[in-house]
């Protein structure tokens, strides 16, 4: 009985018909109007937008012709150094001479370019096929530099030519100068071996690295130039860094790839 009354208690009397319904409280209509904004963007995107996608690998600076090991061609004491770090040399130039059993040899350069490391120094002994300098085959010394990426195989055939990169120079700082601009020129078609890599770079301990996870594909990144920078290239910054980048400096590039629809719709 008392369940009976309850109920009948809550039943409005006919004079009450009149009174206006409340559906909700202007909050809740707030809360309403901003979810269905939101749902209306999110099913546009979906069918509209992109999603832009980033591959980052190791790489270096380098010059498009790379770099060579000098090695020696005979045993013997090292009695003169002929050059000196960052020289141009010819074709054929002495840069050093050895003395063996048989007299003095000079050790030739057997490519122009810019004698890059010397390893070898007054007074060492060397043997036969020792590594006395790395020499950067460059025509003039003010060819561009450009940076050479060693892709994963297995992503390689994602990276398209003409895609921009980001590229993280291992000597200055990002947080200060932001990175290096490029685009991709051309990407391989061969992976690359650790004789491979070390013949052209000219340096052992980065083709050991750039093969760490396997043999990569190497892909090629011409950098942007810009008059307003010392450096002669474009940064993300402003102006860069104050100073000029070289040649063998390690990077990381950010490979923009294509831009790819979020949502791949499936429709009867």
């Amino acid at each position: 009985m008392q369940f009976r009354q309850k109920a009948l208690s809550k039943l409005q009397s006919p004079e009450e018909l009149d009174v206006p319904v409340r559906f909700a409280r202007p909050q809740g209509r707030l809360v309403l109007a901003v979810t269905l904004v939101v749902m209306a963007a999110a099913t546009y995107w979906a069918f509209a937008g992109t999603v832009s996608s980033k591959l980052s690998t190791p790489g270096v600076l380098t010059h498009a012709e790379g770099s060579y090991l000098l090695q020696s061609p005979v045993a013997g004491q090292v009695t003169e150094v002929l050059v000196e770090e960052g020289r141009q040399v010819a074709a054929g130039a002495p840069l050093l001479t050895i003395r063996t059993e048989q007299g003095d040899r000079p050790v030739r350069a057997v490519a122009g370019g810019r004698v890059t490391t010397l390893f070898a120094r007054m007074g060492a002994v060397v043997r036969t096929g020792a590594d006395v300098a790395t020499v950067e085959r460059v025509t003039r010394p003010d060819d561009p530099l450009m940076a050479v990426l060693y892709v994963p195989g297995g992503s390689a055939s994602t990276v398209p030519v003409g895609a921009a990169v980001d590229l993280t120079v291992q000597s200055v700082p990002r947080d200060q100068f932001g990175v290096l601009r490029g685009r991709v020129k051309a990407v391989g078609r061969a992976h690359q071996t650790e004789a491979q890599i070390a013949g052209f770079l000219g340096d052992s301990g980065l083709a050991a690295q750039f093969t760490r996870q396997g043999n990569p594909v190497a892909v090629l990144v011409t950098l942007e130039r810009s008059a307003s920078t010392k450096s002669g290239y474009a940064w993300s910054s402003a102006d860069g860094p104050p100073h000029a980048v070289d040649s063998g400096t390690p990077v990381t590039g950010s490979v923009h790839l294509s831009a790819q629809r979020p949502v791949d719709w499936l429709l009867p």
